[in-house]
């Protein structure tokens, strides 16, 4: 069987995404009976942007695909047509949830992008939140979405380099969604050093504590040396940094009544997001209760492999073909 797989996001981002795209790619390398081509389109100016999405992704992308037995496009942008089975994975649905905390052109072409969802042969979710997001919103029958977890594995574990301090930890693009600043001001009441780990971003967002992007081994060191790690977004899909830092030992405190909530599967000190007290109460708590979080979330977070993942994922393609 032959997959066209789409890995332009690799050349844009080194977010959730990136990650989702190396995880299960690795996962595939080697698999009987199974070839698994690269496409992609442009670098990561905003010039390659505009035509990737405009054009590549709607029109592009598509052209030769009978060759291949399935095609799929790892974000919910794909084409309009296509002659081999389509396969789209939705990883959240914030643009439509909370299209103000977006650039004006992702916003634009995200709605035009996301009707392709309707049309897609399957649509792959990463929690059971984005599936009930992606039927709700999107109107995509419940038959053509599965869900499809991401995975964790090396380097982050409990074993290895460990940053040194006494600190807290939050990772994330600088964005609005990821509440930066209420979780800063919630370090700020329980008196504990909060470093802040990701990519700049857009919004103005700009907080005290920011180290940049790291390598993946950095940030496990950092995960690994934190108390605790604090992840109280706005809206995720999935919310890899809480699986990786539950993965590396350290306890989470993150969103209630989303796919992270639904990602800590109880091993995690769950909080209000918009309500800063009730993210600094959770840090204390996080903190005072860390060696039994820690093994709650080691435990919760074997379930998730990318190996998993690749078959699943796989298993889907045989039946599209």
């Amino acid at each position: 069987m032959r997959v066209g797989f789409d890995v332009s996001p690799l050349v844009q981002t080194q977010a959730g995404t990136a990650r989702h795209v190396r995880g299960v790619l690795g996962a595939l390398q080697g698999r009987a009976d199974l070839e698994v081509l690269p496409l992609s389109y442009g670098g990561p100016g905003r010039l390659s942007t505009v035509l990737r999405d405009a054009l590549w992704y709607p029109i592009g992308i598509s052209r030769g695909s009978e060759r291949f037995d399935v095609l799929h496009c790892p974000t919910f942008r794909g084409p309009f047509r296509s002659r081999a089975p389509v396969v789209l994975t939705i990883h959240d649905l914030a643009v439509l949830r909370h299209p103000d905390a977006f650039r004006r052109w992702h916003r634009m072409t995200a709605r035009a992008a996301l009707e392709g969802a309707r049309t897609a042969d399957a649509v792959v979710a990463l929690s059971e939140f984005t599936r009930r997001e992606t039927i709700e919103l999107l109107g995509v029958r419940p038959e053509r979405v599965r869900v499809v977890p991401n995975g964790v594995g090396a380097p982050f574990a409990t074993t290895g380099p460990v940053v040194n301090g006494d600190y807290v930890l939050a990772v994330g693009t600088l964005e609005p969604r990821k509440n930066l600043d209420r979780v800063v001001e919630a370090a700020a009441r329980t008196g504990v050093e909060l470093r802040v780990v990701g990519a700049r971003g857009w919004g103005g967002v700009d907080v005290p504590g920011w180290v940049g992007r790291v390598s993946d081994d950095e940030l496990a060191a950092l995960y690994r040396g934190a108390g605790c790690v604090v992840y109280a977004s706005l809206y995720e899909g999935f919310g890899l940094p809480v699986l990786e830092a539950m993965a590396s030992g350290t306890p989470v405190v993150t969103s209630a009544g989303g796919a992270t909530e639904e990602v800590a599967g109880g091993a995690a000190v769950l909080v209000e997001p918009t309500d800063a007290e009730a993210i600094a109460a959770g840090i204390r708590e996080a903190l005072a209760r860390r060696d039994e979080l820690a093994a709650r979330g080691l435990e919760r977070a074997r379930a998730f492999t990318w190996e998993r993942a690749a078959d699943e994922l796989e298993a889907l393609w045989r039946w599209l073909a």
